[in-house]
C-alpha cells in the first residue's frame, strides 16, 4: 500500500515574495548594516508604530524621494526618543522609516529628515563606545541648519529649550546665529542660501492645521478697538457700524467681534477638504454646520467637544500663500496662541483626529503643544472654563506695559523667558492677553 504522506505530498513551487513585504525586509536589512558597531541585530525591536514615526514608503528610505546624502551626520544622545521629539517640534523635523530599539529599550538607530537633508541619532553605546556630548564641555562638531526664517527658527529652539550662543544678526556671509540644542549639539542656524522648492524657486504654502484668521471676541467691540489701538498701535480699516472690525496690516488676519458675554480669540483652521475636514469634526463628537462658498474660499462654523467655537478654512483653488511666520514678524502680531481648556486628553484626542495635530508636553503640568503648528500655539489643561488667550508681539515690552495701564487695563511687570519677556495682561472690560517681546 502506498504511503499516504507521500501520495499526498504536493510539489513546492517557486514563488515571488510579497513586494511590500521584500521592500519592508531590504530596508530592515540596509538598515541592520548601518548600525553602530557592537549593536547585535537580534537583540533589537524593530518599532513601526512608535512617537512620530512613519513606515518606510520604498526600499532603502524613509521618506518618499528623500535618500540619505554621501556623509549622513550620526547624532549620539542622552535621551533618543526625547531627542526625536525635539527636533520634530522645534526645527521643523519628520521621523522616517523605523525606530530600531535595543533589548534594554535604548533606540539604537533612528532617522529624521530636516528640510530634504537626513540625520541619524541613536543612544549612548557602551559597546560601541559612542557618548552624548557633556554638559559645559566645548562643542567637537557644528552643524549647519539653513531656514527660509532664521528668527523664527531660533525663537522656537529656545522657547523649547535651546542655548542662545551667539544671537540672530547679518553677517558678510549672510544672517545665522548659533544655538545648543538640549541635547549638546551646537547647530549654526542659516539663511537659506539658494531657493526654496526646486530650480524655480517657491515657498513653503500654508498648511492644514495651521491658523489662517484669528477674531477677539468681545463684549464691546469700540471700546476694545480703541482700547488696542493705544495699547498696540492698531489701525482698521473702512467698514460699516456693526459688531466686526478688522485689524489693518497684520501677519496673521487679525479681527474684532463685539457683543460676547465674555472675551475670548476664536480661531479658523486651515483645512486641505473641506467637506472630509467636517466629517471629521462630526465624528469626534463636535458640531459643524454645513460649508459656505465665500469670497476667500470655503469656509464651516464649527464647536469642539467643550463647546468652543472654531472655523474650517478651505482656501480656493490654484497656489497658496506663504506660510506665515512662527511668532509674528511686527509690533502688534500674534506671536502665540494659548489654549485653555478642561480636558487636555479630550481636546488633544479632538484635534489631532480633526486637524492632524500631534502633541509634545510642554514645560508645565498637563501643557501641550501641537509640533509645528503657526503661529505657535498651546494648549493647557484643568481649566473650569475653556478660553483662548493671544500673546501679541511688542517691541518693547515695558512701554508696552506701561500702554496697558495707562489705558484702564493692568499687567504684569515683565518676566523672563527662555524665548523672551512676558507680560500678563487684561483690558479694560476683561480681555485676558499676554504681551511679549522676542
Amino acid at each position: 500500500m502506498a504511503d499516504p504522506f507521500e501520495a499526498l505530498r504536493l510539489p513546492s513551487p517557486a514563488i515571488d515574495p510579497d513586494p511590500t513585504f521584500a521592500a519592508r525586509l531590504r530596508s530592515r536589512v540596509e538598515r541592520a548594516l548601518a548600525l553602530p558597531e557592537g549593536v547585535t541585530v537580534s537583540e533589537l525591536t524593530i518599532e513601526t508604530a512608535a512617537v512620530g514615526v512613519s513606515a518606510p514608503t520604498s526600499a532603502g528610505t524613509g521618506t518618499a524621494g528623500v535618500a540619505p546624502a554621501s556623509v549622513v551626520p550620526y547624532l549620539i544622545v542622552d535621551g533618543a526618543r526625547r531627542a526625536i521629539d525635539w527636533y520634530v517640534s522645534a526645527l521643523g523635523g519628520r521621523a522616517r522609516g523605523e525606530v530600531i530599539t535595543m533589548a534594554d529599550g535604548r533606540v539604537g538607530h533612528a532617522e529624521l529628515e530636516l528640510r530634504g537633508s537626513v540625520i541619524y541619532l541613536a543612544d549612548e553605546s557602551p559597546q560601541s563606545r559612542v557618548t552624548a556630548p557633556r554638559p559645559g564641555a566645548g562643542a567637537t562638531v557644528s552643524l549647519t541648519f539653513e531656514v527660509p526664517d532664521v528668527d523664527a527658527t531660533v525663537e522656537r529652539a529656545l522657547f523649547e529649550g535651546a542655548l542662545l550662543e551667539r544671537p540672530v544678526a547679518d553677517n558678510p556671509y549672510g544672517r545665522n546665529a548659533v544655538i545648543r540644542d538640549p541635547f549638546g549639539h551646537r547647530w549654526i542656524i542659516s539663511a537659506v542660501t539658494v531657493p526654496v522648492g526646486g530650480p524655480d524657486g517657491g515657498t513653503d504654502p500654508i498648511r492644514q492645521g495651521d491658523l489662517g484668521y484669528v477674531s477677539l471676541w468681545v463684549p464691546d467691540v469700540e471700546r476694545a478697538a480703541g482700547f488696542f489701538a493705544a495699547v498696540l498701535g492698531w489701525t482698521y480699516e473702512p467698514q460699516a457700524e456693526g459688531h466686526a472690525r478688522q485689524v489693518a496690516g497684520r501677519e496673521l488676519h487679525h479681527g474684532l467681534f463685539g457683543g460676547q458675554d465674555r472675551s475670548s480669540l476664536f480661531l479658523c483652521f486651515v483645512v486641505d477638504d473641506m467637506e472630509a475636514a467636517v466629517e471629521r469634526v462630526r465624528d469626534a463628537g463636535g458640531q459643524a454646520d454645513e460649508p459656505t462658498l465665500e469670497p476667500h474660499g470655503l469656509s464651516a462654523m464649527c464647536v469642539d467637544i467643550e463647546g468652543s467655537r472654531f472655523s474650517l478654512y478651505q482656501p480656493p483653488p490654484g497656489p497658496r500663500g506663504e506660510r506665515l511666520a512662527a511668532n509674528g514678524v511686527r509690533h502688534g502680531d500674534v506671536s502665540y496662541v494659548t489654549m485653555e481648556v478642561r480636558d487636555s486628553a479630550a481636546v488633544r484626542a479632538f484635534y489631532g483626529a480633526v486637524l492632524g495635530w500631534h502633541f509634545d508636553p510642554g514645560r508645565v503640568e498637563d501643557g501641550w503643544g501641537p509640533a509645528d503648528v503657526v503661529p505657535m500655539t498651546g494648549l493647557h489643561g484643568g481649566h473650569e472654563v475653556t478660553t483662548v488667550l493671544p500673546m501679541y508681539r511688542v517691541d518693547d515690552i515695558v512701554a508696552a506695559v506701561a500702554r496697558v495701564r495707562a489705558a484702564g487695563g493692568s499687567a504684569t511687570d515683565p518676566e523672563q523667558q527662555p524665548y523672551g519677556l512676558t507680560s500678563e495682561c487684561v483690558d479694560d472690560q476683561g480681555t485676558r492677553f499676554y504681551l511679549g517681546q522676542h
